[in-house]
């Protein structure tokens, strides 16, 4: 599967002195990303980003950078969010992925290595990924906005007492049985 957000850099390319790399999405690639992290909206996300090899394998460093919304989990309303992340992500080649249902134990210094694939270091995913991780779990629209969008709410006996309306309304037998043939 081809990430939404994708910028390879070859291992070729990259050496001992820290190469900048600069990315941002598209807004192909932002759209993409809304739907994959559930937001209301991705206005922008880019990546200032330094890449070197080191003995350990590929270090990237640098940071992620953000603004849009996210949905707030009490009322839906979109909640403006800015995101400033900083990166520092190890890529190497002894970095496994886990086995399904293989209970592992990671010290600190293994949080942030990635395995290195195909002979590349993608860091488009590697910004994505650092941009969820930095997402806030729980968004809440302010007061004010809350306020507003409890007004629109209806209690369960309304919501009960509209649906009967509608069921009756849209049954096109409804004129018949209120007619009252003889």
């Amino acid at each position: 599967m081809t990430p939404e957000f994708s910028r390879l850099v070859r291992l070729s390319e990259i050496g001992g002195v820290a190469k900048a790399e600069w990315i941002e999405a598209s807004a192909a690639e932002r759209a993409a990303l809304v739907a994959r992290f559930a937001l209301a909206s991705l206005d922008s996300l880019r990546g200032e980003l330094s890449v070197r090899r080191e003995a350990a394998g590929i270090r990237v460093k640098g940071r992620v950078i953000a603004e849009g919304a996210q949905l707030c989990v009490v009322s839906a309303e979109p909640v403006p969010m800015a995101i400033d992340e900083p990166v520092d992500l190890l890529f190497a080649a002894h970095a496994t992925e886990p086995k399904p249902d293989e209970e592992i134990e990671l010290g600190e210094g293994d949080l942030d290595v990635l395995p290195l694939e195909d002979g590349a270091v993608d860091l488009g995913e590697a910004a994505a990924q650092t941009f969820g991780l930095a997402l806030d779990p729980y968004p809440r629209a302010s007061d004010e906005v809350l306020a507003t969008a409890r007004q629109r709410l209806l209690s369960e006996e309304e919501a009960a007492a509209r649906a009967a309306a509608e069921k009756t309304s849209n049954n096109p037998f409804s004129v018949l049985k209120g007619s009252g043939s003889d």
